[in-house]
């Protein structure tokens, strides 16, 4: 099978992509693609997906970077000259033309022989399962099946790549499950590279080779079903990847991490003193006696999922979802633990926002979002103010114009107000990660700086919002040495 081959048939080299000025919606994306693999580009609406797919198959052209086909760079190549088909969600099947003409139009396109067309469809629609279908109308058919005539349109003329863009979304859950294990099934068969697009883990989990996990146009994490689930690379990942209970964690010791007021053992051995995303899936939680448990608690909820009940325990401050096959009554005192080797530690990189900026003869801060009034004589002891004047420690006068600076605020130091001149930094909420005891929100300005703030209170994604942020939060620090004139 192509699979077994170590080769790329696809590359994409520091792939960018913007719509409005400068403003891109794809940063820096690398990705390679074995021939044979089945790969599938998961995330969130609007997290750039359907966008690098559509660059692949030639209907839109990067800003920048390339995108190798067999070695070869085909990012200004039309559509029609790339070894490519697309298979869309609404299939954009010729409701005028019965199934074997809609298959074999592209063939007919070609000026390939009738016979060799009659030979073609045949097989693709035994492939397809649908042989016999020949003469019927694409409206008499069920979504399953106009899905398979649209693959089966695809796969006739040989392609080396056949891309799907959420070819499933218009059908019903059941059918869903059963169009999975067709693609699959097919992808065996035929040996060819599938490159598909979804925002549903379970499908993302059931058919892939290899996941490609993205948000905000990059790349968050690119694994097997098994790493991006068990390993995840970041909170993010673990989020947006099924059920988690992820909390903000200390490491204490190489292998042990401590969140929600108890440490643990862990197997990920980050240096003493990291700060850690922790992460435990609800099937690794151990729901007990009291007097059993590394932590206690009461049970808020207790809902039934089919194979299992989902029970919520109220762990101080902190929410931890546990799996049973067994409900639990509410308000029941349980101890609670995790199984060894469950914690997983990420790097918690949004936790403590950095920024730079120049300062002015004002004593203001300017940054991409703004400005901020700055106390210089908490960066540079040794400067004194007088009369809006700064001056050395011989009392010579300073310019601080031009002065590189950074500042930086932590997370759980910020909150968010609806009120929009408020705070320091305005933007729409992105994403949204419940971490135990608050949600983490992503925000991004409309210069596209990325914020991070934790929060009580449940916002949406989408809100617009104004960052607010008690000045003795606010650290600075000079990023350069200047001297004095």
């Amino acid at each position: 099978m192509g699979i077994e081959t170590k080769e790329h048939i696809i590359e994409l080299k520091h792939i960018k992509k913007c719509y409005v000025k400068d403003t891109p919606v794809i940063y820096d994306f690398n990705l390679s693609i074995k021939k044979g693999e089945f790969v599938t580009f998961l995330g969130p609406s609007g997290c750039g997906k359907t966008t690098i797919l559509r660059m692949i198959a030639g209907f839109e052209k990067p800003t920048g970077g390339e995108i190798l086909f067999n070695g070869q760079d085909i990012s200004k190549l039309p559509p029609n000259e790339r070894q490519i088909n697309t298979v869309f969600q609404k299939y954009a099947l010729f409701p005028h033309l019965n199934i074997y003409d809609n298959i074999a139009f592209g063939l007919r396109e070609k000026k390939m022989p009738k016979d060799q067309i009659e030979e073609k469809v045949k097989h693709v629609l035994e492939v397809v399962d649908l042989e016999g279908f020949e003469k019927r109308s694409v409206s008499s058919l069920s979504g399953g099946q106009q899905q398979r005539i649209a693959i089966a349109r695809a796969i006739v003329n040989e392609p080396k790549i056949l891309l799907l863009d959420e070819p499933l979304g218009a059908l019903d859950y059941k059918m869903r499950q059963e169009m999975q294990l067709e693609l699959k099934s097919m992808h065996r068969e035929l040996g060819i590279t599938f490159v598909f697009v979804t925002h549903d883990q379970e499908e993302a989990l059931t058919m892939s080779d290899k996941i490609v996990v993205m948000s905000n146009g990059m790349l968050q994490q690119i694994g097997s079903a098994e790493e991006i689930y068990h390993r995840p690379a970041n909170a993010f990942v673990a989020d947006f990847i099924g059920e988690s209970n992820i909390f903000n964690g200390k490491k204490t010791s190489r292998n042990t991490v401590h969140f929600a007021g108890a440490d643990f053992s862990c197997v990920d051995a980050y240096p003493k003193g990291t700060l850690v995303d922790a992460m435990v899936r609800p099937e690794d939680v151990i729901l007990s006696a009291q007097s059993e448990g590394k932590l206690r608690g009461k049970v808020i909820s207790s809902i039934f999922k089919g194979k299992y009940y989902d029970v919520t325990v109220l762990s101080g401050k902190n929410e931890i979802i546990a799996q049973r096959d067994e409900g639990m009554k509410i308000d029941s005192e349980v101890g609670v633990d995790f199984k060894t080797d469950a914690i997983h530690n990420m790097p918690s990189d949004m936790m403590v926002n950095h920024m730079e900026g120049i300062l002015d003869d004002n004593m203001r801060l300017r940054l991409v979002d703004g400005s901020i009034p700055v106390n210089i004589e908490n960066i540079f002891p040794e400067y004194e103010i007088r009369d809006q004047k700064v001056y050395d420690k011989n009392g010579a006068t300073v310019s601080t114009e031009g002065m590189k600076i950074s500042v930086s605020f932590p997370s759980e130091k910020a909150e968010l107000s609806d009120d929009p001149v408020k705070g320091y930094f305005q933007g729409h909420i992105t994403d949204i990660i419940y971490k135990g005891d608050h949600y983490n929100y992503c925000i991004v300005s409309r210069n596209q700086v990325e914020y991070s703030v934790d929060d009580e209170y449940l916002w949406n994604i989408g809100d617009y919002v104004s960052i607010v942020i008690p000045d003795e939060a606010l650290q600075f620090h000079p990023v350069t040495e200047h001297d004095i004139q």
